[in-house]
């Protein structure tokens, strides 16, 4: 199978201008491809991780990534799917989250002998003259026609800033640019991008003829990954010390049963004859898919030795609970008082309850238990000779810490 019909199978591909053009690009390692990272955390997310494993696909059958950094469109913030607008990032903060997407893509991507770039927007948007911008681009855009993109339509009730309007033409800028100075002919996006990648195609086309090579392809869960990652203690980051290797691993083993085979399918490597055959796992196999999403995106992301140590913690909770295998949390010397420290704090401190009054809560509903014991009473205390040995909290069935001294 060649790769864009591996992509097609494993769910990818929602929306292409010219497939047959598109086709023929990828399966022959043609393509020069680009997707754009706004540089908005210092981490990128599980909603980047998609668009990651794609170029990694493509980079593996010949084709060229390149990686857009938006350092400029950074600056301005898409509206695509937001009701507010973004936070302005000043230009250090931008600079210092460039940086560090740029490590975090060496995991997946081979930038060396320019078998794949890393190029920033800003290069060339910081640059602009606007009334320049104006005359070259601005005749090539329909304000009505922008109006009746997706992205601005879901904006309009609650107000959509001049500022942001201009994102769909910068986007659109940076294919032309893409395109005039690397060679790309191609961009992918989320199905939330369609109408701003078209913008970059229409741009071409209209400046430099009808027969440039311009194409865009849209990722069918991109728009779904945005939302990926979203847990009630905040977002899922690919940097460890903002999500560690545990809690990245806990979070593709706790996907729910009907996204469980989709995820496999679209964000491994595995063989789709392997996947094909999961196909009618249920019950307890249904949980073993879940521990293979969950081990293969952790050594992707993390390497195959914290895979391993994510696994062996992770099953130590679903049985007795090993507490050399649990993750540790460490409990800093300002959290006890007069030599002891409450199981609220403990639970909050740890991670496993993200206020006091939850804490309390789940303590009282008996979901908490200290070294497999059930504990219902919230002012329960433990002293620092407790702790400094060790003690297993867990809260539910899946979340667990042991808590050791800071």
């Amino acid at each position: 199978m060649k790769i864009y019909e591996e992509l097609q199978a494993r769910g990818l591909i929602a929306q292409v201008t010219d497939e047959e053009t598109v086709r023929n690009l990828v399966n022959e390692g043609k393509a020069t491809f680009y997707i754009g990272f706004d540089p908005t955390a210092d981490s990128l997310h599980v909603g980047h991780f998609m668009a990651l494993c794609l170029m990694k696909r493509l980079q593996m059958a010949g084709n060229r990534p390149i990686a857009l950094l938006g350092g400029g469109t950074g600056m301005i913030g898409d509206p695509s799917g937001k009701t507010d607008m973004r936070k302005m990032l000043t230009k250090e903060q931008i600079a210092h989250n460039i940086e560090c997407f740029k490590k975090q893509m060496a995991r997946f991507i081979d930038f060396s002998d320019g078998k794949a770039l890393i190029v920033n927007n800003a290069d060339w948007l910081l640059d602009l003259n606007y009334v320049e911008l104006l005359r070259e681009v601005g005749p090539h855009f329909s304000v009505n026609r922008m109006l009746t993109a997706e992205c601005y339509k879901q904006r309009m009730e609650r107000g959509l800033t001049f500022l942001e309007f201009n994102y769909m033409i910068m986007q659109s800028y940076d294919f032309y640019k893409l395109f005039q100075d690397y060679g790309c002919n191609l961009q992918f996006g989320g199905d939330d991008q369609w109408s701003n990648m078209l913008g970059g195609t229409e741009l071409i086309r209209r400046k430099l003829g009808k027969d440039a090579s311009a194409m865009t392809i849209t990722l069918l869960l991109n728009s779904e990954g945005k939302k990926m990652g979203k847990t009630e203690k905040g977002a899922v980051w690919l940097d460890p010390e903002k999500t560690t290797p545990y809690e990245f691993y806990q979070y593709w083993r706790n996907v729910a049963d009907a996204d469980v085979l989709k995820c496999i399918r679209m964000l491994t490597f595995l063989p789709l004859a392997q996947i094909d055959a999961m196909s009618d796992w249920e019950g307890s196999k249904l949980n073993e898919a879940k521990e293979i999403l969950a081990f293969e995106l952790t050594k992707l992301v993390h390497g195959e030795e914290e895979a391993v140590k994510a696994q062996s913690a992770a099953r130590a909770v679903f049985g007795a609970g090993n507490a050399d295998e649990a993750p540790e949390a460490p409990i800093g010397e300002d959290a006890f008082t007069d030599g002891a420290v409450d199981l609220v704090t403990i639970l909050v401190a740890a991670g496993l309850a993200p206020t006091r009054s939850e804490a309390r809560r789940n303590i009282e509903q008996g979901g908490v238990t200290v070294d497999g014991e059930k504990v219902v009473d919230f002012k329960a205390t433990y002293t620092k000779d407790q702790i400094a040995a060790g003690i297993v909290v867990k809260r539910g069935k899946k979340n667990f810490k042991k808590i050791v001294l800071g």
